[in-house]
């Protein structure tokens, strides 16, 4: 959905909310009022963001997510409701990048003098989306882009989405900021500090929950890197999209992808399907990896022509009811992609 398409809607929430104030106002007790319960509303739009804030907010703040578990995140067009979520909330907490432009719309075109945001991209170096994985000769490339000393993320001076402006139009940024552990441990603390100052009373909270999330995810970060030191190869081969950009540079490893980290692609070329065959054959490759709510069609043509196995790397971008049902969070995601690591990397 573009920026213009967002704005008419937010326009028309807008109005419709203006009309309804002194329509209710002229009625009286008939008032709608937003109930907050004591706690802080804090609305996310997918996964990650969910997953950190609760982990630091614990029982403290009652947290929305946008975009649904088993949801196409790459799809996703926000209702009136969810804009409404949104202005009503105490933190609005967005990802940033392609997938969340439809957020700029909104953020221009409401009145959000009363909604804390923070954008996860501004927690973390980001790095140049590579268009080009998965051929022979085409050299993968990074490009660090520091935001953690440039950005203030308090709304008494402009919203974070005002301060993320790049001045080289060309280039696009990697979005899957949250795919590496460190950043991961970035994100959790931004969330712990903003946390901290809209709800004073329960910093304390915060504080320790935030300090046993990073312990978690720094044991994460341990056994990820005591893997890639004893591993026998370097080299992930994904049949699939391609968004662990941040996770293999921070590692160190090497990667051949079907596809970039969110093309939109459905087929890869033939070229791209004879190479990455070609590869997993000279190379010895055990794995051909595939992304969570994947079709794995690209997986298992590589794997049957190619006689290996297909398995899971999970980048937590989404994840199936069911799994958020039974309480799946970033730590336990990524701990299964521990045990698919050790196979792919024999």
């Amino acid at each position: 959905m573009n920026k213009k398409k967002i704005g008419i809607i937010a326009l028309i929430f807008v109005i419709v909310s203006g009309v309804t104030m002194i329509f209710a106002n002229g009625i009286k007790n008939k008032q709608v009022v937003q109930k907050h319960d004591g706690k802080l509303q804090i609305v996310v739009t997918s996964f990650p963001q969910y997953d950190f804030a609760r982990a630091v907010a614990g029982n403290n703040a009652d947290i929305e997510m946008l975009i649904k578990p088993g949801v196409e995140t790459h799809s996703y067009e926000p209702t009136p409701d969810d804009i409404q979520k949104i202005q009503n909330s105490d933190l609005f907490i967005y990802n940033g990048g392609e997938n969340d432009e439809w957020v700029n719309g909104i953020l221009d075109s409401l009145d959000m003098s009363k909604t804390r945001t923070l954008k996860l991209e501004d927690c973390v170096n980001l790095i140049e989306e590579d268009e080009t994985v998965g051929l022979e000769g085409v050299a993968t490339h990074s490009h660090d882009h520091d935001h953690e000393d440039e950005h203030n993320h308090d709304n008494e001076d402009e919203h974070s989405h005002d301060g993320h402006e790049h001045s080289t139009t060309d280039i696009e940024y990697d979005e899957h900021v949250w795919t590496s552990p460190i950043n991961a441990i970035k994100i959790v603390k931004e969330i712990n500090s903003v946390l901290n100052q809209l709800d004073k009373a329960d910093a304390y909270e915060f504080d320790k929950n935030a300090k046993q999330y990073i312990s978690e995810i720094n044991d994460i970060d341990s056994q990820i890197r005591d893997i890639v030191k004893h591993a026998k190869r370097k080299t992930l081969v994904f049949g699939d999209r391609f968004p662990f950009k941040y996770f293999v540079e921070e590692y160190g490893l090497n990667y051949k992808a079907a596809f970039p980290g969110c093309s939109d692609e459905m087929e890869p070329s033939a070229e791209t399907v004879s190479y990455l065959v070609n590869f997993i054959r000279q190379e010895n490759i055990p794995v051909v990896l595939y992304v969570e709510l994947s079709s794995q069609k690209v997986a298992n043509t590589l794997a049957s022509e190619t006689g290996v196995k297909t398995m899971c790397l999970n980048s937590a971008h989404n994840l199936s009811q069911k799994d958020f049902e039974n309480g799946a969070t970033y730590v336990s995601i990524m701990k299964e992609n521990i045990k698919t690591l050790k196979v792919a990397l024999q």
